[in-house]
């Protein structure tokens, strides 16, 4: 992978390759003083066994790391104890799972036991009984071997290769650290080795060896400009190696929790030449004490670069410090300062530094590295917060422990909340450390909407504002408190706040406030709901005593992750009508959800609890008859910024055709619909109603997105806003006021039955009849069509049908809809009039007779219909990550679903999951589940109840493409719990149930 990273633009050797090999047993140094090729061959033959490929997946985004799937390489140090050192980078700050692959492709699990808080080593330990058919050996550590010009070997799982072996020499020992990123994991506080081996991603961990087989550096970076690779000293490994080692009792145990002491003073230190130093003040009398009592060859002395606030260092020493001694011994070297810090922790140490040529002694305490590095972190509403470690309060200039947002999640995202920032107040009250947060968040109620502070290390200077609403919603787990257990290698699992204190939900109907079915932010993709955060206003007053409407106009925000819906977040107005509100956008849950919206209308009834408005007028709606070009309408409605603003325009077009194109991943769009156009543009921020001169609402004026695409490979969405008629939600509003046929759903407190509308599932487009007649359409035709409908002059032809309608095997592409139960049909509404009158009356018959023309000769179909009840997608489950449910018809638009009985469609995937790491990606079904077939969720709920944690699945799948494919994927209950949400019609939410999980 390699990508550049920071000002040097040097790359971690990220973990993508494969696999390595290697062994090991030193032989006597041959009497040559230069290897021959015989000599790196048989070191060779020794290492490859021992060198492992490894697979890591980051769980949760924690520190410096964000969640996901990577390969990096590693090798065996003790393989009586069975211990892998690789990278800090590889073993991850934050939760880990991974396995090791050796050369005779044996994969066994590793568990990581040690990863240094500021250094790049690890070590991952694993059952030495589990390699059952690879004869191998542990590659000795020999730190004291590296020098200038000494000819290397970097053996490791280079650029994605199985086994890769890159040459070269070492040409320095003094390298400083690379710097990867200003917001990432650095290393800091020694000496890098650097060598022209051109090594790249998933080298990481890789040995770096001499002819004689022994590891005299750890390979960790490179930079992306040249070949330079990085490689870190062995000499602190090798101490934290025997602090480990001393720890386990004998070669079949598990490394056990160890305790590797690290001492620190919060500070960084660079080493800089005597020409420099001299210039920053150095008395040539300390320059002459130093050389002579350094080692030979010397050429520089530390200097302090930076010091954390309110660390131990933090007001005794300063940038541009130039340290001489410690504790009465001069010090130029990182390894002899640290090695003196590291046994000293808890006591006081006396630095001697010159600070501008003055002599200034401190003292200074040790503090315990480790009790700076967090190992807890708190996980809620898919955010992840943790206290601010030593890596990140080094790179920002912040204390360390502050409450760190890792990864916003849902609810801090919503709220505008971005990575990296650091939490200082919610709710009024101070927040100092992470169990300050946690208090404050078990004092609030779900759905209350309060005052968040947070600093950035962007804009470290001013503190920003935000209201954030307390998410509990079923579709995450309560607030979940993970702390590290290296014994086992996982992280224990917990409730953050125990269930008997959290407070009730607000709400004086007994519904929580702001009603929403909200759905994951980047976890969700498919699944059909939105979520709405409404909010009351009388505007400026200006426009309110003309129209009556503003009264009852609130501004809504959709945020929708489930794939549907354009770029997750829209925005809009709402009216409210006694108990309904019909909201304007095209951010529908899914396609279905238009089913109750008169065929696929880009409206939504909602309902809002009446004790959340503020106030409201009763306004008039006026539903016939349709507005006809050049009639004067004013559009009124609510800016992005909660403005009352009302404009007038005229009507230029009163039933222009609706036309979006399918987008790259199936969402819903609006279909078989006209709207309103009118001779002023707005722009596309600013939505509502159009009324006429008395103030009846006549449309609604709402917003619609549609994907641009530059090239099969760029692609951008835009929104655009239109006029939708009053008499598109007149037929489904007037029966959720009176009451529908449909299943019952709970309203405001009230439960009221939805209304079940019934739907011809094709996609139709207009054509204009004098391109028609080139298709064959006959005269006699064209003219009963332009008498029954003089102003439109078009006929309707098929675009598509549905996957899996009554439709799909009657009607094709480019059919021309001549009539309906033998009456001709010139728009969308005349085929929603004619499904209506199936469910009235004596019908009974749920087909339609249709008149239809194909390539040039005329036919008669009986097509069936469907009914639907607007609540789309009421079920999903999520596992190993992924997020499946029956295909929503957005999926069905495209016209295909698998042969095999159809199968539970994957629309989301999770970062750091099984999914993400085995590829079970979105935009597929997933058809057998170990050779049981899978057709529905019922299914696929009772396929995956029988897989133990741990185990191994085969999954065959089928993509949007119609490829198949089968893969295998290992469960993982501890991260990946198998769960699924129902919506409840009873209390009109979601629920979230375990389906699976660690006892």
């Amino acid at each position: 992978m390699g990508d550049p990273l920071g000002s040097e633009e040097a790359s971690l050797a990220t973990e993508t390759g494969i696999k390595s090999d290697l062994c090991l047993e030193i032989d006597p140094p041959p009497t040559e003083t230069v290897a021959t090729a015989e000599d790196w061959r048989r070191a060779l033959g020794k290492v490859v066994p021992a060198v492992v490929v490894l697979r890591t997946t980051a769980c949760r985004a924690f520190d410096t790391v964000s969640a996901g799937a990577s390969y990096a390489t590693g090798f065996i140090v003790d393989k009586r104890r069975g211990i892998i050192l690789t990278n800090r980078h590889v073993v991850k700050p934050g939760p880990v799972v991974a396995e090791a692959m050796f050369v005779n492709r044996e994969e066994i699990p590793i568990y990581p036991v040690y990863r240094d808080p500021v250094h790049d080593f690890g070590f991952f330990s694993y059952d030495p009984s589990a390699v059952q058919f690879l004869s191998y050996e542990e590659i000795p550590l020999a730190p004291e071997a590296a020098s200038v010009g000494l000819e290397i070997r970097v053996v490791g799982n280079d650029s994605g290769e199985k086994v890769s072996i890159l040459a070269g020499t070492l040409a320095r020992l003094d390298r400083d650290a690379p710097q990867y990123k200003k917001d990432g994991y650095n290393d800091f506080n020694t000496f890098y080795m650097q060598a022209a081996s051109g090594t790249k991603g998933g080298s990481s961990g890789s040995p770096v060896i001499d002819w004689q087989g022994r590891a005299v550096a750890l390979n960790a970076g490179s930079k992306s400009s040249s070949a330079s690779a990085f490689f870190l000293p062995l000499q602190r490994v090798v101490r934290a190696l025997s602090f480990l080692q001393k720890s386990i009792d004998s070669c079949t145990d598990k490394p056990k929790a160890v305790h590797i002491p690290r001492g620190t003073l919060q500070m960084t230190f660079v080493h800089k030449g005597f020409d420099e130093i001299r210039r920053l003040g150095l008395r040539s009398e300390t320059e002459q004490v130093v050389r002579h009592a350094s080692p030979t060859g010397e050429t520089g002395m530390l200097v302090v670069d930076s010091v954390v606030p309110n660390g131990p260092a933090d007001k005794h020493l300063e940038p541009g410090d130039v340290l001489i001694r410690v504790n009465g011994t001069v010090l130029t070297q990182f390894l002899n300062l640290e090695n003196l810090i590291d046994d000293g922790v808890g006591q006081i140490v006396e630095l001697e530094i010159e600070r501008g040529g003055q002599p200034i002694t401190v003292s200074v305490s040790v503090q315990d590295l480790h009790s700076i590095t967090p190992d807890h972190f708190l996980e809620v509403s898919g955010a992840v917060i943790h206290p601010l470690s030593y890596q990140q309060a080094r790179n920002f200039r912040f204390p360390c422990g502050l409450a760190y947002v890792s990864d916003p999640g849902y609810m801090l995202f919503r709220a505008g909340v971005p990575r990296h920032a650091i939490i200082k107040k919610v709710a009024n009250e101070d927040i100092s450390c992470l169990a300050d947060l946690i208090s404050v968040l078990s004092k609030l109620s779900r759905g209350a909407r309060v005052p968040l502070e947070y600093m950035s290390h962007t804009d470290r200077h001013r503190k920003k504002s935000v209201l954030v609403t307390i998410d509990r919603h079923e579709w995450y787990a309560p607030p979940q408190l993970y702390t590290r257990n290296d014994s086992s290698g996982l992280w224990d699992v917990k409730p953050a706040i125990e269930p008997a204190a959290v407070p009730p939900s607000i709400g004086n109907s007994g519904l929580p406030i702001c009603q929403n079915t909200e759905s994951m932010h980047e976890v969700v993709r498919g699944v059909t709901d939105t979520a709405a955060t409404m909010e009351a206003s009388s505007g400026d007053g200006s426009s309110q005593n003309d129209f009556g409407v503003e009264a009852k106009k609130q501004r809504v925000e959709d945020d929708s992750s489930d794939g549907t819906v354009a770029n997750g977040s829209l925005h809009g107005s709402e009216l409210k009508s006694d108990d309904a509100m019909a909201t304007e956008n095209s951010v529908l849950r899914d396609y279905e959800s238009a089913a109750a919206l008169s065929a696929n209308a880009s409206l939504a009834e909602r309902a809002i609890e009446p004790a959340l408005v503020m106030f409201e007028v009763k306004i008039n709606i006026m539903f016939e008859p349709a507005l006809q070009r050049g009639d004067s309408v004013y559009l009124v409605g609510l800016s992005r910024n909660l403005q009352a603003t009302s404009r007038k325009s005229i009507v230029t077009n009163p039933c222009a055709a609706l036309n979006i194109g399918s987008a790259d991943s199936p969402r819903y769009r609006a279909t078989n619909m006209e709207v309103i156009e009118l001779d002023t543009d707005f722009g596309s921020s600013f939505s509502g109603a159009l009324t006429d001169e008395q103030g009846r609402i006549r449309a609604i004026w709402g917003s619609f997105s549609t994907q641009v695409k530059y090239s099969s490979s760029s692609s951008e969405d835009h929104q655009f806003v239109r006029g939708i008629p009053i008499y598109a939600i007149s037929q489904v509003l007037e029966k959720i006021i009176t009451g529908g046929n449909g299943p019952e759903l709970l309203i405001n407190g009230v439960k009221r039955p939805m209304p079940l509308v019934r739907i011809l599932e094709v996609e139709l487009y207009p054509t204009l009849l004098s391109k028609a007649r080139s298709f064959g359409l006959s005269d006699e035709w064209i003219q009963i069509l332009v008498k029954k409908d003089p102003v439109r002059r078009q006929v309707l032809r098929v675009k598509g049908c549905l996957a899996g309608s009554k439709a799909e095997n009657l009607l094709e592409q480019g059919d021309m809809v001549l009539a309906v139960n033998k009456m001709p049909v010139t728009c969308y509404n005349d085929i929603e009039a004619a499904c209506r009158t199936l469910d009235t009356g004596s019908h009974s018959d749920e087909n339609l007779n249709l008149t239809i023309l194909r390539q040039g000769r005329e036919m008669e179909l009986v097509v069936g219909t469907d009914k639907r009840d607007g609540n789309g997608t009421t079920r999903a489950i999520n596992w190993c990550g992924c997020v499946v449910q029956d295909p929503h018809s957005a999926v069905r638009a495209l016209g295909f679903l698998p042969e095999e009985g159809h199968g539970v469609y994957v629309t989301r995937w999770c970062h750091g999951s099984p999914a993400h790491r085995y590829g079970l990606y979105a935009l597929q079904w997933i058809v057998e589940v170990n050779g049981k077939k899978t057709p529905d969720l019922n299914a696929f709920a009772d396929a995956t109840k029988e897989l133990e944690h741990g185990q191994f699945v085969r999954i065959r799948t089928v993509h949007l493409n119609g490829k198949p494919r089968v893969l295998t994927l290992k469960q993982d209950l501890h991260y990946w719990p198998t769960w699924e949400l129902r919506f409840d019609p009873e209390t009109a939410l979601w629920r979230r149930n375990i389906l699976k999980a660690l006892k």
